[in-house]
């Protein structure tokens, strides 16, 4: 008895505070292995296969379900077509009656089906010879050299562009370039010339890359967002803002204020910035911003997630979310007008005034501070309802992100400052043309062989 702790003794109150930080320590630790790209920032690519929520099955068959809009094959138009072959009844199956080979009135219209299949696939190598002719007045030997510009090059502007469009839409690295050079062209290659040619395609990019720039900083309304990079093995960050028909990237060596003026203009350029909460984009005021709901629906999420405190907080917000996701989808598919959609919103704005007045109050300190620093920004999460044509997330930027995250984890990176600009501008134009709808590897071609006889580019935008 006599080694038992006395009532209120100081030891037991220091063991009891450090038992109470341990577990909200241990709490959160527990909360960060939890996290995927449901409930916290990090991209799908890092959620862990064997650790997926599986779905619970519905009962029904695998496969497109009855009712589902099909998607089906286009056949390609005639013009298309490279030959026919015909098969034509010469005997009526019913009582052998020879039948006609041309299709009479009564005749129903052919039935149709198409096979596409590929050529061997060949470079076309053309070798360039200079000859020497032996004067027969003074013995001497003339040679007419081969052009310079012909000298320059191995490759032929669509092959050198192909090889730079495997690299930036395709993902493949250099020497994977190097051996489907070999075995689909039949091209012997160095890594060394691969480079070269990516350089060179830089280089021609560049008007194009600037037209979209410009492009881009006069729009009214684009996103905006960032993701990691590496220069040389040093951390640095690959920009993009995008617009509904053009996207422009830039590698830049920081992820602060002074970097995004630089990609969208001094002082913030103009228009409405959609984007994350990220304290880069703080001073460009809550008016002309615009913050990504499914950013906050992730958050909520984790909070729901989190603990008993914060459960209430969190299930409260993904209603609130869930509410305003289901009227813009109705707003996209013409069921509401734009009217009705401000109308409707109104009452989840209230709603969401009060859940986050009420978990500054939940005694939970963090989920406290995540609330109160929302309340101070909340405006900016209804800009969508204010100015039309503005979206409520910024899917549109991550989406233009990840064919470029899919590269830097299969490059790790660039090496130059070179390598750096090339990255910059083939990702401009291939998810400017996309957005467009267009031919990319066409372009590449023809930008390509225009630098290089010194003509006028095709424009960009």
């Amino acid at each position: 008895m006599d080694d038992e702790p006395a009532q209120g003794c100081a030891e037991c109150a220091r063991l009891r505070d450090v038992i109470k930080r341990l577990e909200a320590r241990i709490t959160e630790l527990e909360s960060r292995l939890d996290q995927n790209s449901s409930n916290s920032h990090k991209p799908p690519s890092s959620n862990l296969p064997w650790l997926l929520a599986k779905k619970k099955p519905t009962g029904g068959k695998p496969g497109g379900q009855k009712g589902h809009q099909g998607h089906h094959r286009t056949l390609l138009p005639p013009e298309r077509v490279d030959q026919y072959v015909h098969y034509v009844p010469s005997h009526c199956k019913h009582c052998g009656q020879a039948l006609a080979a041309e299709a009479g009135a009564n005749d129903p219209a052919s039935h149709r089906h198409q096979v596409a299949e590929l050529p061997p696939i060949t470079v076309i190598v053309t070798e360039h010879q200079g000859h020497a002719r032996t004067c027969p007045a003074c013995g001497r030997r003339t040679r007419q050299p081969i052009p310079a510009p012909v000298l320059a090059h191995v490759a032929g502007p669509r092959l050198s562009a192909t090889l730079s469009y495997l690299t930036g839409r395709c993902h493949d690295g250099r020497r994977t370039v190097v051996e489907i050079a070999r075995d689909l062209f039949g091209m012997s290659l160095s890594l060394g010339t691969v480079v070269q040619y990516e350089s060179q395609m830089s280089d021609a990019l560049t008007g194009a890359a600037a037209e979209a720039l410009s492009a881009m900083r006069e729009a009214t309304i684009k996103n905006v967002d960032e993701t990691g990079w590496k220069q040389a093995a040093k951390n640095c960050w690959l920009w993009t803002a995008a617009t509904p028909s053009v996207a422009v990237f830039a590698l830049q060596p920081d992820r602060n204020t002074r970097a995004l003026h630089r990609l969208i203009g001094k002082r913030g350029g103009r228009g409405v910035i959609c984007s994350d909460r990220c304290s880069v984009y703080a001073k460009l005021g809550i008016k002309r911003r615009q913050l990504c709901w499914a950013h906050l629906d992730r958050e909520f999420r984790k909070w729901a997630e989190f603990s008993s405190q914060t459960k209430i907080l969190g299930n409260d917000g993904l209603g609130i979310c869930r509410g305003v996701f289901g009227l813009w989808r109705d707003f996209r598919q013409r069921k509401l007008s734009w009217p009705q959609l401000r109308s409707q919103l109104k009452p989840w704005c209230k709603r969401l005034t009060e859940v986050l007045t009420w978990g500054q109050r939940c005694g939970h300190k963090k989920a406290a501070n995540f609330c109160r620093r929302l309340l101070q920004v909340q405006k900016a999460f209804w800009t969508f309802a204010r100015i039309e044509g503005v979206e409520p997330t910024n899917n549109h930027a991550e989406r233009m992100l990840r064919p470029a995250v899919l590269w830097r984890k299969n490059s790790f990176g660039c090496h130059s400052p070179g390598g750096c600009r090339f990255v910059e501008r083939l990702l401009t134009v291939i998810q400017t043309r996309r957005l467009q709808g267009k031919n990319v590897l066409q372009f590449l071609c023809q930008t390509l062989q225009a630098h290089r006889q010194n003509q006028p580019l095709p424009a960009l935008v």
